[in-house]
């Protein structure tokens, strides 16, 4: 394994330091997504919703009635309660 120069270690802690703000961030976007597609493109979003949401160590039951449901609204009230946490 190669060295890493002290910058790119304080990027890599960074990152992982940060990685459940990024996720919830992303959350918000597929959010926004999710309002704007149909079809197929809708279907891939709410795949990538329930990675996203699995990475948060969200309940599996919680993650799979808001798949089922189909509801952006609702997934926006769930990003909103990750946020104020």
């Amino acid at each position: 394994m190669a060295k890493r120069s002290a910058y790119q270690q304080n990027v890599i802690r960074n990152y992982y330091r940060n990685r459940d703000t990024l996720a919830v961030q992303r959350l918000g976007e597929l959010v926004t997504d999710l309002y704007l597609a149909e079809g197929k493109a809708r279907e891939r979003l709410w795949e990538r919703v329930a990675a996203a949401l699995e990475s948060l160590e969200v309940p599996r039951k919680q993650i799979d009635h808001l798949v089922q449901s189909n509801d952006p609204e609702l997934l926006a009230r769930q990003v909103q309660q990750l946020l104020d946490q």
